[in-house]
């Protein structure tokens, strides 16, 4: 693999008719590979939202909590909220299952409380509404409101069952904040940007910031400054794929926390089949890659995060790959242009 192997693979991302523009980095653990690059409207250099990509930075924060003797996953949300703000967050044929909901429920997505914002409804139908002159904030108090207006999922931990919820990474930030004394985004740059050094990446909160590149939805550009500053768990943090991709090698080779503690994050994989088709563990993602896309070489665990925005930030251990980048399109229909070039050079490394 060379630079012409890499460049075409980001020129490649284009030819997904919903992507715009693209960045992808591409390194190995000793960075005797290190690449990156843009196509389209997008530099290599520039800033864009990173989406839910932010929640691995949940789950390093979470972990380097519980290592302070702050919190512990197995502790009810109960012990970190008023009462009545959490009472009744998760009631289900007539019963109310709140206090058995633990630190961990949220982080492996088992809770069973409903997606406050895509709840029955397309994420691309969902982010339509909010992105056509609808944009509002969400702060903590109104998206536990919402989603104790919808009915839950599925008993907290009930076997097999999983669902992919916003819902639960805006309350892991309320715990962050609980026990911290601090927001979030705060908390993000005393536990992971300054330490990485990272000039910039950071949790987006003023709605005059037009600094990241603007997202697009199918072909709209998009502005929704309110909703993106309310959202600093779920999805806030404004990073470059080159601040991404350090982060990437510090969660997965002990810089925030010893490296068996990844063995716990992915000891259990349950089955995601929407927003796309991955499996999740406690706080990280794993694509799905269906033997048939490499029959001779399967290509083995890929673990990392999925943003909604076509961000992406992910590791191959057999090869020692690490990817980060985003394809900027909110649709949905734009993953699929990331995902194969991740796969095409995983498979030239092999």
């Amino acid at each position: 693999m060379n630079e012409s192997f890499f460049n075409t693979a980001v020129q490649h991302m284009l030819k997904n008719r919903s992507v715009y523009g693209a960045v992808l980095c591409v390194e190995n653990g000793d960075s005797s590979i290190s690449w990156i690059g843009g196509a389209g409207n997008i530099k290599a250099e520039d800033r864009y939202y990173i989406a839910s990509v932010t929640k691995l930075y949940i789950t390093a924060v979470m972990v380097m909590l519980r290592a302070e003797n702050k919190l512990a996953f197995t502790d009810s949300i109960c012990a970190y909220f008023p009462d009545e703000l959490i009472s009744s967050i998760h009631v289900l044929d007539g019963v109310d299952y709140t206090k058995s909901i633990t630190i961990a429920h949220l982080l492996r997505n088992t809770s069973g409380i409903p997606d406050y914002f895509y709840y029955e409804k397309p994420k691309g139908e969902a982010a339509a509404h909010l992105f056509r002159g609808n944009d509002q904030s969400w702060p903590l108090d109104k998206v536990i409101q919402q989603a104790k207006a919808l009915k839950p999922k599925f008993k907290p931990g009930q076997k097999g069952k999983v669902h992919y919820s916003d819902t639960n990474f805006q309350l892991l930030g309320g715990i962050i904040e609980q026990v911290t004394g601090k927001w979030v985004g705060d908390v993000f740059k005393e536990y992971i940007f300054q330490p990485l050094h990272l000039t910039n990446t950071y949790a987006y909160r003023d709605i005059n910031d037009k600094t990241p590149v603007p997202m697009y939805y199918k072909s709209q550009v998009v502005h929704a400054p309110k909703y993106l500053a309310s959202i600093t768990a779920e999805g806030g943090i404004v990073s470059t794929a080159a601040d991404t991709m350090a982060f990437l090698k510090a969660f997965f080779t002990g810089f925030f926390f010893p490296k068996d503690v990844l063995s716990e994050l992915m000891e259990t994989w349950n089955m995601i089949f929407f927003p796309g088709q991955f499996y999740f563990g406690l706080g990280i993602e794993k694509i799905w890659t269906p033997r048939l896309f490499s029959p001779f070489k399967p290509i083995k665990d890929v673990l990392g995060f999925w943003g909604q925005s076509g961000a992406f930030a992910f590791h191959n251990p057999e090869t020692d790959l690490y990817f980060t980048g985003t394809v900027n399109q909110l649709s949905g229909f734009g993953h699929s242009a990331a995902y194969r070039a991740i796969m095409k050079i995983i498979k030239s490394a092999k």
